[in-house]
């Protein structure tokens, strides 16, 4: 470790020890001296349940630092080709479409494995659809049908393991595409206890003598990713500027676990043994949550299962803001489940730093319940008087502050470049009310008895309802009232001691207005997503060949960059050639839109035809990559709020523009005398007659060299737009060419 990488680690560990010692201090002082105990049972009620609060984000908060003040990722060892086992990959599916399981299933057979032949794939319906059953056929990989499942996921796995064999299993959702490395990148981990690392680098297997008793390898798990915009950085359009909320859990908590060899599993993009899995009867049944549990009692049996930051998969985020409530709600509750059933605090197997591991994920789900009291306090105590916090502004900047900037300050430290406070917080005030009630009510037993299965149907409406910022839009006005009546106390009364709360309910005004503005939904327009990323393209008309690079690619289309405002054809396909790789494909397409951009012109191509073959390289060459929106946060209050209003306020009106506007600056000869050319577009151009022409023709020839003329005739009701006569067959022509690219006027 270089000694700059020492002294910023001694630094974040004093920090941190700092933050420890003045939280400490703080909430002992909260409880001890600010319960207000005299101002009747509402004023306790509320007292008591801020403290709570306040002291459960602390522990949570240093129970993530003790996890994450040094990550850890096992180093993979490498193996020899022999020596990686047969593996069976399981895709189980409820009602996703064909055309959904499709990407999927195509990803899994391109993973790369040194003998292909030990791979064996197979769709596992819990619904025994026909339609299912033949795409398994057509793709030449195995099928499982199961009807009256009762047991839901974890049935339809659990029927799929008890027909096959092979040591380990690849999970995959039905939306989730492998990389194509997947199993080269997961499979070497495993042979972590019989494996030892060289002086020199090299590894190799460990002699009999050198055998130690190590744990066995239950699981890998690889982050859930996601290639389409979540809600969060959809609504905000803040696609480049926030990370996939999922991220922060999977790329840092998550890591952060393998201190205690207690990742999460998540159930999807895992490779998980199979021995381990027979040990603990194999997938969990009658929980909500059958991968959290299944992942706890392989722990509980001794197993050690690790955690890797890197993305080797990619699927579908909820497309709309209802089954995203029922997603959380049921990991919510399946978390509470679970854990209270285990009675993980006290039974055996799992290690202390697991138990606290698995403590700290349940605290989270109380999260939402503290972000309501953290709303509610100020607004009790400024618009109806009750009494929450019993102190004196002193007290309030001897010790609140100094303990609220360096917890804040550690908390920056903790999260990292993918999350921090302020987005935590306003996400959580976005779903605070609708898991409040299903997080209590799981807790005092109420179980939740139906399954929901996340849709990843496409949404062409809304995202969400305005109806559900409602409890937002209440707390805001009551926020707002509040903040009033603090002013008028500070500016007539001089309470000065009214700053904190000033400042207090103006952080949360904002957190709710950002989930107003959110509540306010947003239309996904596309088809299909796009990956940006420039790949060479080959564009074949019946007349030339065009070489361009692309822009953006999707399933249904991509978006072409050339050097030179190219006449394509609009009206008929063109064969397009692109490559990645080891992946080729050739595809038919039709130009649906042309622009400029600087000096360069960009054509989109919907995809119109391609075969069965080129279909299969051409979605790897879209999917097997990571996704490129954000990794990284790069925001700001007054970004977040006028990004977001501007997104809102902005119309994309579709453009029909299907042929470049060149803009070109040239006096011409015609018949009617001399023509000055504005701009071209092969099918009309826009001309001006010289002053000294008084009235030009409605047909007027073009002189556009010496041996080269164009006829064109007015178009009634435009001044000065003209139609080329024959201009398709004119487009072709290299003189044409040559005569735009001599006069075409540069950006």
């Amino acid at each position: 470790m270089s000694a700059w990488k020492k002294m910023e680690r001694l630094r974040h560990n004093l920090l941190m020890l700092l933050a420890v010692i003045t939280s400490t201090i703080y909430i002992l002082w909260r409880i001890f001296f600010t319960i207000p105990l005299t101002h009747g049972i509402v004023s306790l009620i509320a007292g008591i349940a801020l403290v709570v609060a306040e002291a459960i984000g602390v522990i949570e908060a240093f129970s993530h630092y003790r996890n994450m003040r040094s990550l850890y990722v096992p180093e993979m060892p490498v193996i020899q080709k022999e020596d990686y086992p047969d593996v069976d990959v399981l895709i189980p599916t409820h009602s996703e479409s064909p055309d959904l399981l499709y990407k999927t299933i195509n990803g899994c057979k391109h993973m790369v494995y040194p003998n292909p032949a030990k791979v064996h794939i197979y769709l596992c319906d819990d619904s025994n659809r026909a339609e299912m059953k033949e795409l398994a056929q057509k793709m030449e990989i195995g099928y499982f049908g199961l009807s009256d499942n009762k047991e839901a996921k974890a049935g339809n796995l659990n029927h799929a393991l008890s027909k096959t064999n092979s040591p380990f299993v690849a999970l995959f959702d039905a939306d989730m595409i492998p990389v194509s490395s997947f199993l080269l990148e997961t499979v070497p981990y495993f042979h972590i206890p019989y494996m030892i690392k060289e002086k020199d680098g090299t590894w190799r297997k460990k002699k009999e003598e050198e055998m130690e008793e190590e744990d066995k390898i239950g699981f890998i798990q690889t982050p859930q990713s996601f290639y389409n915009p979540d809600l969060f950085q959809m609504n905000f359009f803040a696609e480049k500027n926030i990370p996939n909320e999922q991220d922060y859990f999977f790329r840092e908590i998550n890591i952060g676990r393998n201190r205690t060899k207690s990742p999460i599993f998540a159930g999807s993009n895992t490779l998980i043994s199979r021995e381990a899995l027979l040990k603990v009867g194999g997938i969990q049944t009658n929980t909500i949550t059958e991968d959290f549990a299944t992942g706890i009692e392989i722990q509980k049996n001794g197993y050690a299962c690790y955690a890797i930051p890197k993305a080797l998969a990619h699927g579908l985020a909820p497309n709309d803001f209802e089954s995203l409530i029922k997603q959380r709600q049921r990991w919510g509750r399946g978390c509470v489940q679970t854990l209270r059933n285990f009675k993980f605090l006290f039974g055996k197997g799992l290690s202390f730093g697991a138990k606290m591991s698995y403590l700290s994920s349940l605290l989270y789900w109380w999260t939402f319940l503290r972000r309501f009291i953290y709303i509610l306090a100020p607004i009790l105590f400024t618009v109806f008087g009750v009494v929450v916090v019993e102190t004196s502004l002193l007290e309030l900047l001897l010790i609140w502050l100094p303990s609220y900037v360096i917890y804040n300050r550690a908390l920056v430290v903790l999260s990292g470049n993918i999350r921090n406070q302020k987005w935590s917080n306003i996400v959580d005030t976005i779903l605070f009310p609708y898991l409040i009630l299903p997080i209590v009510a799981e807790t005092i037993g109420l179980k939740l008895k139906k399954f929901n299965v996340t849709s990843k149907d496409a949404v062409t409406s809304k995202n969400t309802r305005e109806q559900y910022a409602i409890p937002q839009v209440i707390l805001l006005g009551a926020t707002v009232v509040g903040l009033l009546f603090c002013l008028h106390d500070m500016l007539v009364l001089k309470s000065y001691a009214n700053i904190i709360l000033v400042y207090w309910l103006v952080v949360n005004g904002y957190f709710l207005l950002m989930a107003i503005l959110f509540m306010t939904g947003r239309v996904n327009c596309r088809d299909s997503e796009r990956y940006e990323v420039a790949l060479p393209v080959e564009i074949k008309t019946g007349f030339s060949i065009l070489n361009g690079v692309t822009k953006n690619i999707s399933e249904s289309g991509m978006a072409i960059v050339l050097n030179s405002p190219e006449y394509i054809p609009f009206d008929e396909d063109v064969d397009i050639s692109i490559e990645y790789q080891h992946y080729s494909a050739t595809l038919k397409g039709v130009t649906t839109h042309v622009e400029q951009c600087e000096d360069k012109w960009l054509y989109s191509i919907k995809i119109t035809e391609m075969t069965e073959k080129d279909k299969a390289e051409y979605y790897q060459i879209v999917y097997d990559r990571d996704h490129t929106l954000a990794n990284t946060i790069k925001s700001g209050v007054i970004k977040d709020i006028s990004s977001t209003i501007k997104g809102y306020a902005s119309t994309n009106m579709p453009s029909n523009r299907k042929l470049p506007r060149i803009p070109v600056e040239v006096v011409v000869n015609s018949n009617a005398g001399k023509m000055k050319m504005h701009n071209f577009n092969y099918e009309y151009a826009m001309l001006e007659p010289e002053s000294s022409v008084k009235n030009s023709a409605s047909d007027i020839v073009l002189s556009l060299s010496e041996d080269f003329k164009v006829t064109c005739r007015k178009v009634e009701g435009f001044d000065h737009l003209y139609l080329i006569d024959d201009w398709k067959s004119l487009a072709c022509d290299r003189r044409l060419r040559e005569f735009l690219k001599r006069n075409r006027k540069q950006s």
